[in-house]
């Protein structure tokens, strides 16, 4: 055992030094910070985990650096037992290998610039794809070098026009990004199953519940891809499953489409005066009243959606979708599907059009706006389209019948026929994803959540091995493309999430294996005999293998020292106290609030076993 000096200012135990809240670099804060949204980010600003610097930006502090450590110690665990070998790039990153896919104009405004005293472009890297590419295209040459699995755990940058929610959706956070390396196809499926189990074992050790979901690859590219979303109702992202199975991000669920339906005896379209009906609700009122042959309702109507979509380039392109009027426009949706009916690459943002760019567009009759240039167009079907770019939802197939704007003030056609009087540019992914909806493998109805995304993996193929030119000799020795994958786990924004799931209204209760001890003692009391026995416990813990944070503040009340140690969150807390005269402690569960008293000399031994991972 070390020997413990009293007028010390910290306790050393071979390499450790105890976590002594009397010099330790901490205030706890009884009240919440203003700009606070969520539980989270309340509690690591209060507890002493971080403090804001700017907007989406934060300062880790001491027991922040713990949390931090334990979790990527795990991550890292887990990314060797898979063969993964670590590096590390800068963050401080060329412009040229960014021009060479691309990116550097598909990032728009998303990037944080800059340049050099010699006027040479720089950008604070979102994401490592490229120099994952260039390094390996550096030192391989031969397929007999592959497959490699190569990680970082780094810092990114991302200029997030609304950061929020404290570590959850920051300018500046830390990420494990891996990417792997194969010749083939097949090698590609093996290594992105190798990250998909390594993944779902980082979450199992971190106690962090999450749901694989299908995803978009949205501008990262390729073919497949796959979120870990942890359920919240705080989550930014949406995801569906069914009783049968699928489970699926929003923006990747695709629609069960309609039969065509055949046309050659539907009656001809017909165009009549309906004044003042703007909105769907007015229309369908309109025809029940007028026209009596049957009842109408909005899943009847085409409801057309004007949309302004902002390119990488800052341009935008006008666009018009046609979606059932029952149904509600989903931008996240829309955006997640757009990129590749717009001839261009990266992240498109849509929001709806306005005043200006509808006066930019005559032929748009606002409240009246159909897939038809004219009355004329639309009824004969001679063109199909408003000069704007055209999409449909995947409901609106060839045979079916719309109510529909004649693009002129007050009229509308009833009766318009998909694929007889109007085409379309293309077919995307525009409405909500409703609760009950068919799940598109015929599992069943789908049930709507929450989450976070707290990793994703993607086949990316060989979009970046294409751009950059990383080639090696096949088995016959030629050239071939190297293909890749990418994977990412928001290390930051795990601790943000554990936060969020573990806790109650006095503070945080960390899981075992990421809190910043193993045990957080508190002396409480006047006589040096309760704080030299909580020291000498202290020093045992330490020699037993275990950290112990330690309140050996000799002028703070007990009520206070409790309420820190609640709000800090080490699961197991040891009060040295007034049972101290009958030869016990109290030892407190964190997360049940259960209490016992335990014998002194049998503390070490049971703490031990409380505390083992």
């Amino acid at each position: 055992m070390a020997v413990h000096d009293p007028g010390a200012r910290s306790i050393r135990t071979d390499t450790r030094v105890v976590l002594r809240l009397s010099t330790l670099f901490l205030r706890t804060l009884r009240e919440d910070p203003a700009d606070a949204e969520v539980a989270s980010h309340r509690l690591l600003v209060r507890a002493g985990y971080i403090r804001r610097a700017a907007p989406g930006i934060y300062s880790w502090l001491p027991l922040g650096l713990k949390v931090l450590a334990r979790v990527e110690a795990i991550i890292r665990e887990e990314m060797e037992a898979i063969g993964a070998q670590e590096v590390h790039f800068p963050a401080l990153l060329p412009k040229e290998p960014y021009e060479a896919t691309n990116r550097w104009t598909e990032y728009g405004d998303g990037i944080f610039r800059l340049k050099d005293r010699k006027d040479a472009d720089y950008l604070l890297a979102p994401t490592h794809e490229e120099m994952f590419t260039l390094l390996v295209k550096d030192l391989y040459t031969s397929y007999k070098d592959l497959p490699v699995n190569l990680f970082q755990i780094q810092t990114k940058y991302r200029d997030e026009a609304r950061p929020r929610a404290g570590l959850l959706r920051g300018r500046e956070f830390i990420m494990k990004d891996s990417y792997s390396f194969d010749i083939d196809d097949e090698g590609l499926e093996a290594s992105y199953q190798l990250h998909r189990g390594a993944y779902l074992r980082i979450f199992q050790r971190l106690g962090l519940e999450v749901v694989p979901v299908t995803a978009t690859a949205g501008a990262m590219g390729g073919s497949r891809s796959e979120e870990f979303l942890h359920p919240t109702p705080i989550g930014e992202d949406t995801f569906v499953r069914s009783a049968g199975g699928y489970t699926a991000n929003v923006e990747a669920v695709t629609t069960v489409v309609p039969d065509a339906v055949d046309f050659t005896d539907a009656p001809a379209a017909e165009v009549r005066d309906t004044p003042d009906t703007p909105t769907i609700d007015t229309l369908v009122d309109h025809a029940n009243a007028t026209a009596g042959d049957r009842t109408w309702t909005p899943a009847d109507t085409l409801k057309n959606v004007v949309l302004a979509a902002v390119l990488p380039t800052g341009e935008r392109e006008i666009v018009v979708v046609g979606v059932p009027g029952d149904r509600t426009v989903d931008l996240k949706r829309i955006e997640a599907n757009i990129a590749g009916h717009l001839e261009t690459g990266g992240e498109v943002a849509v929001e709806a059009a306005g005043e200006e760019d509808l006066k930019k567009h005559p032929g748009l009759v606002k409240g009246y706006i159909g897939p038809g240039l004219s009355l004329d167009a639309a009824v004969l079907g001679t063109e199909g389209s408003t000069g704007l770019r055209y999409l449909v939802d995947p409901r609106v197939v060839s045979g079916t019948a719309w109510l529909t704007g004649a693009n002129e003030q007050g009229r509308h056609v009833f009766g318009l026929v998909a694929g007889r009087d109007f085409t379309w540019d293309g077919v995307i992914e525009a409405v909500e994803v409703r609760e009950g909806d068919e799940a598109p493998d015929g599992s069943g109805p789908l049930i709507a959540a929450r989450g976070i995304e707290m990793g994703h993996i993607f086949q990316l193929g060989r979009k970046y091995a294409d751009a950059l030119g990383l080639k090696v000799l096949d088995r016959n020795g030629k050239l071939a493309t190297v293909t890749m994958g990418s994977y990412g786990v928001g290390v930051t924004r795990a601790i943000a999430a554990l936060a969020e799931s573990n806790h109650d209204d006095r503070g945080i209760i960390w899981p075992r294996n990421v809190a910043p001890a193993d045990v957080h003692i508190v002396a409480t009391g006047k006589g040096t005999e309760v704080f030299e026995a909580a020291e000498t416990l202290t020093v045992e813990l330490e020699a037993a293998g275990l950290t112990v944070l330690y309140d050996d503040r000799p002028k703070v009340s007990p009520g206070v020292k409790f309420g820190d140690a609640e709000l800090i969150g080490v699961p197991t807390i040891v009060v040295v106290g007034r049972g101290l005269a009958d030869g016990v402690l109290e030892v407190k569960d964190r997360r049940t609030g259960e209490a016992q008293d335990v014998a002194v000399d049998e503390a070490v031994a049971l703490l031990r076993e409380l505390t083992a991972h």
